[in-house]
């Protein structure tokens, strides 16, 4: 008797965000989605809808002097699917339409969103839909006035809302290309209100849905929150301030004070995820590249809008370490035992990310007989699911933008979400193999 073939909720996602990106690349390619009126190349489409549904932000072409009208909104749609998580959106549609949600969707939704177990699952997509709508619309309302005084009502009213999404979704896509091209948000360093609106946006999509519900359950109580929100807010708060205590102090010494604080708070929060920024990358020390990298590489929180190793990865590896260190034999936070097996899943997904970092820099600097510090910053803008450049990706051939795809499609789904679909079907061991020391350290 033939065994019934199913996927598992890692091959569902997987397939899920592969569907959403072909799809979109085939929309980019309509003669009526560049502003030339001529079809885009495949490569090219895909690369684009690649990086928008896994909310990079690196560009082959300028979005706003290349892409239409239309192809931007389809830009922008794919920006919300990836942020938001396809699974969700399909549950939330499956809920509207009036239909029973299986219990398969509700565990795919539950491993999709990094939810502790299945029940209230429905319940929190639409908590989900609810306060994405909100601060999208806060965050659009809030960068009107200064948009609509700089480029008119109408563009005005379209920029705010664009980048409004691309903020909150941690996407890093812009329209600023209109004063010059891949100029990001540069012509807005000096803006309070953009400066703060689009960082409080990166830094509430990039905590975690489940965060923001715990947030919004107990206030400012913070020590009834679960004790995973508590790891996500500590972890974000020390990744922005004291990445931004070192810019302030070793970066930007030709700014005034003012602006030199504002430059280095904001190339702080979105270094880990987000992708837009105000100054010129390139002007930056070794040093500074260097801290921008690690940056990238740990990325935002679980079931959130962000991709990357995750702030509790990178946690969990540094209490770890502390536990060896001080002869304990549990790795904890505030009061409570993190089990074996986050550790082990820790260690994995850090010698994932950093091979992916190391490899796909190191053939993209032999390819292109580029210096490998600028490959090694692409591809860790890439498979943080950054967007975050140094004006290379433009210029890469087909192999190398090929590379790049494969590193952010495996960043925003998520590295083991990857090995799990792939080696779900093996069976496990039958038996336990003896076991014998090895040195280490």
């Amino acid at each position: 008797m033939k065994r019934k073939f199913t996927l598992t909720t890692s091959q569902i996602i997987l397939l899920g965000f592969l569907i959403v990106i072909l799809l979109g690349a085939c929309l980019l390619t309509l003669p009526f989605a560049t502003k030339s009126g001529r079809s885009a190349p495949f490569p090219d489409a895909l690369f684009t809808a690649t990086s928008a549904v896994c909310v990079t932000g690196l560009v082959v072409h300028d979005t706003a002097t290349y892409w239409s009208g239309f192809g931007q909104g389809i830009i922008l749609l794919l920006i919300q699917i990836g942020g938001m998580g396809v699974v969700t959106l399909a549950v939330a549609i499956t809920a509207f339409s009036g239909k029973k949600i299986s219990l398969k969707q509700r565990s795919t939704m539950q491993e999709a969103i990094s939810a502790h177990h299945v029940g209230g699952i429905v319940r929190l997509t639409g908590f989900i839909l609810r306060m994405t709508a909100i601060f999208e619309l806060a965050g659009a309302v809030v960068m009107a006035p200064v948009f609509i005084k700089e480029f008119g009502v109408g563009k005005g009213i379209w920029y705010s809302v664009f980048h409004s999404v691309s903020a909150f979704c941690n996407a890093g896509f812009d329209l600023m290309g209109v004063n010059s091209e891949y100029s990001s948000l540069t012509g807005f360093a000096r803006s309070p209100v953009i400066n703060i609106a689009v960082m409080a946006l990166i830094i509430i999509g990039g905590i975690g849905f489940l965060t923001w519900e715990d947030v919004g359950t107990n206030k400012f109580r913070f020590r009834r929150y679960r004790m995973q929100s508590k790891v996500i807010l500590a972890t974000s708060a020390l990744l922005i301030i004291v990445p931004a205590i070192l810019y302030f102090v070793f970066e930007f010494s030709d700014m005034p004070v003012g602006e030199r604080a504002w430059a280095a708070i904001f190339q702080s929060v979105t270094a880990r995820t987000a992708g837009f920024n105000t100054v010129d990358l390139n002007l930056l020390s070794g040093a500074g590249l260097t801290l921008m990298i690690a940056l990238m590489l740990v990325g935002g929180s679980p079931g959130s809008t962000a991709g990357g190793a995750k702030t509790t990865t990178l946690a969990v590896m540094i209490s770890t370490a502390f536990s060896v260190f001080h002869n304990r034999e549990h790795t904890h936070f505030f009061g409570r035992r993190i089990g074996e097996e986050a550790v082990r899943q820790a260690g994995s997904i850090v010698t994932m990310y950093l091979t992916l970092f190391l490899g796909g820099g190191c053939i993209i600097s032999r390819i292109e007989e580029l210096p490998l510090r600028e490959c090694l910053f692409e591809t860790a803008s890439a498979v943080g699911t950054v967007g975050l450049t140094l004006g290379i990706t433009p210029t890469l051939g087909h192999v190398s933008r090929a590379i790049l795809i494969l590193l952010m499609y495996f960043g925003r789904v998520g590295g083991l979400t990857v090995i799990f679909a792939a080696l779900s079907n093996k069976p496990a061991p039958p038996s336990t193999l003896p076991q014998e020391k090895i040195t280490v350290g």
